[in-house]
């Protein structure tokens, strides 16, 4: 059902947003500090849970699953707006260090993806079978 992912998603959003507003007061900013990340995280955590102990039933699991599967991309991009528009209105050493961002995380992809091959794995196009030892 539903409702229950909804239930579920704003009481997460909810608890997320508190903590994001304490969290602020205790740096010091008058702002929410990680609320939409905290509650995300929130989200996830619960409905890992819930479905690990066997608590939930199957028409409300699909529920929850539905408004998680909504949930994330929306708060990704309404996170990523964000910082755009900081970035534009922050300067030119906001967009710089932006784009170094983007450009390390590209490249970790390759370097964190070997992190979990081993020699039994099947090989990837373009790469010898067995592998050579180095």
């Amino acid at each position: 059902m539903a409702i229950y992912g909804t239930a579920l998603l704003s009481i997460c959003l909810l608890s997320g947003l508190i903590a994001g507003k304490l969290l602020g007061i205790l740096v010091g900013v008058e702002a929410n500090v990680g609320g939409v990340g905290i509650a995300m995280l929130l989200l996830i955590l619960t409905c890992d849970h819930l479905q690990q102990s066997g608590r939930i039933q199957p028409p409300s699991k699909s529920g929850i699953v539905f408004w998680s599967a909504i949930y994330i991309p929306i708060v990704v991009a309404m996170a990523a707006s964000q910082n755009v528009l900081a970035a534009i209105t922050g300067g030119a050493v906001a967009v710089v260090a932006g784009v170094l961002t983007v450009v390390a995380s590209f490249a970790m992809v390759p370097l964190i993806g070997r992190l979990g091959e081993s020699d039994t794995d099947p090989p990837r196009s373009g790469t010898s079978w067995p592998r050579d030892p180095e």
